[in-house]
C-alpha cells in the first residue's frame, strides 16, 4: 500500500483539497508528510520496519520555528500549531513513541 495515495485520495473522496506538503532543508532533514488542517501542522515519517523507534521523529524538531512567537518578529499571525506526529510503520499495534508522537500500523491507513 502506497500511504502517501491513501491518504491524498481520503481528502479527494470526501471532496477536500488535500493539505499535503513535504518537507527538505539545506541541512538535508526531511519530513515525509506535512498535513496543515485547521491551522496545526502534523507531521508524518512513513517506514517499513515494525518498530522504527525514537530515531523515526529525529527531523520533526526541524519545524519547530513556525510554532514560535519569536521567529516571526511582529507577524505572530503567521505562527503554525506544531499538532501531534506520527510514525505509519508495519507495528501491529497503536503505540506511543513520546508525549507528542506515535507509531501507527499501516493497517489503520
Amino acid at each position: 500500500m502506497n500511504v502517501f495515495s491513501e491518504i491524498y485520495k481520503s481528502y479527494l473522496n470526501a471532496g477536500k483539497e488535500p493539505p499535503i506538503f513535504y518537507y527538505r532543508d539545506k541541512d538535508q532533514r526531511e519530513i515525509d508528510l506535512l498535513i496543515y488542517q485547521n491551522g496545526i501542522l502534523s507531521p508524518i515519517e512513513i517506514k517499513k520496519a515494525a518498530s522504527p523507534g525514537k530515531n523515526a521523529i529525529k527531523n520533526f524538531h526541524a519545524i519547530d520555528p513556525v510554532g514560535t512567537t519569536k521567529t516571526f518578529d511582529g507577524l505572530e499571525t503567521l505562527k503554525v500549531e506544531i499538532g501531534n506526529g506520527c510514525v505509519v510503520c508495519m507495528a501491529s499495534d497503536l503505540l506511543p513513541i513520546d508525549e507528542k508522537n506515535w507509531l501507527v500500523p499501516v493497517w489503520l491507513i
